[in-house]
């Protein structure tokens, strides 16, 4: 049998490799057999850290945060804590970001904080003496209410996305059809 030569096929192939190794160190970038090892071992690393960047930049914002709020007299976690009762929603980027180029507005948002801190503490036990207040026949009541709010809700969120546009035809709701599971359930409700 004649000898096949791989021609133009595999000199391309070697070629997209090696131009893939360009200006790695030593062998690395001249030799096909070294390239291609390197190159399966960037792809590795490669795929690892971009799901490892999101992790460092998380680090990264949480510790400015938390370096402006010692500065304004409060740690990180009871920030976060008094943001999340305020009911501010702020990514950390826009925290850390904040942190750095406006420290007025950041100390605005540790005052609303702070406030928070104090007053969700009281709120939580106003309700606590109310609930001490109520009859046993207020709490059933309130009970087969929310289970029925529940069950209604269980009933619409386990359904298809077919069949919630059926009841949205049969409601009237205009445009269901390009409408997603989260919008039809909003509009049925």
């Amino acid at each position: 049998m004649a000898r096949v030569k791989g021609g133009s096929v595999s000199k391309t192939r070697r070629r997209k490799v090696l131009k893939q190794a360009k200006g790695y160190f030593g062998s690395k970038h001249r030799l096909y057999k070294t390239a291609q090892e390197q190159v399966f071992h960037s792809g590795a690393y490669a795929y690892r850290d971009r799901r490892r960047k999101k992790r460092d930049f998380r680090k990264l914002w949480i510790t400015r945060i938390n370096a402006e709020c010692r500065v304004n007299d409060i740690s990180y976690s009871k920030f976060i804590n008094g943001l999340n009762i305020a009911g501010v929603t702020i990514n950390r980027k826009m925290l850390a970001e904040l942190a750095i180029d406006n420290k007025e507005a950041f100390k605005d948002l540790v005052t609303i904080s702070k406030d928070a801190l104090k007053s969700g503490k009281k709120e939580k036990l106003e309700v606590k003496s109310e609930n001490k207040k109520e009859t046993k026949e207020t709490k059933e009541t309130k009970t087969t209410e929310t289970k029925k709010e529940v069950e209604e809700k269980k009933d619409y969120q386990s359904m298809t996305l077919a069949e919630l546009k059926n009841i949205a035809k049969e409601q009237g709701v205009k445009g269901y059809s390009t409408m997603k599971k989260a919008e039809l359930l909003e509009n049925i409700k």
